[in-house]
């Protein structure tokens, strides 16, 4: 992870107090929201998230060129070139969260927070009460959804952050996200 250290470095992230938005399989909502509406980032909204956003790429023992093709699956390996990379840009936008920050997780699964999920592994560990005073989990649900927000492992997201941290969720229609983004008129905040 700390190899991407110095990329970092060069195209560093900036604080979006109160637009920071986290996700976790919901990639697909989230993204087509805020690229039709101005009212949150992802960090595929950022300059090395936008670049390397559905990219994959490795090396190969003995060798210096880097490959696009036959590399290892997200899973396949402890130290995955892709996934390290992902981890360390998730930290750095993390630790620059600021303000009330939102992360739209999945209501149509068993457990919407998976604590060895990016978001659950690094990004909520590395949010910081001096600098974020909130998290809002919009709960993104479906006519099939199968859990709201007093699933139990909201309750383990809501003792995984720092202390001081307030935390709300708002269960929300995907169609309702998709009608909102859709109408430039509707404010961010009425979204959910």
């Amino acid at each position: 992870m700390e190899a991407y250290d110095p990329f970092i470095a060069v195209a560093p992230i900036k604080p979006a107090c109160n637009r920071m938005m986290f996700w976790s399989k919901t990639k697909d909502v989230v993204h087509d929201f805020t690229e039709k509406r101005d009212c949150f980032i992802t960090m595929e909204d950022t300059l090395m998230g936008f670049v390397l956003d559905g990219l994959t790429w490795c090396g190969k023992e003995g060798s210096k060129e880097t490959f696009t093709t036959g590399c290892p699956g997200w899973t396949d390996c402890e130290n995955n070139t892709v996934r390290s990379f992902w981890s360390r840009a998730s930290a750095a936008f993390a630790d620059a969260a600021c303000g009330h920050v939102t992360a739209m997780l999945n209501g149509s699964i068993a457990a919407p927070f998976s604590p060895q999920s990016v978001f659950g592994s690094i990004e909520v560990q590395r949010l910081n009460a001096t600098r974020v005073r909130s998290l809002n989990v919009a709960l993104v649900t479906q006519e099939n959804f199968v859990t709201n927000c007093t699933n139990t492992s909201l309750k383990d997201l809501q003792k995984k952050l720092d202390e001081g941290i307030k935390y709300s969720c708002e269960e929300v229609a995907e169609v309702q996200i998709q009608e909102c983004s859709s109408n430039p008129e509707t404010p961010c905040g009425a979204c959910w």
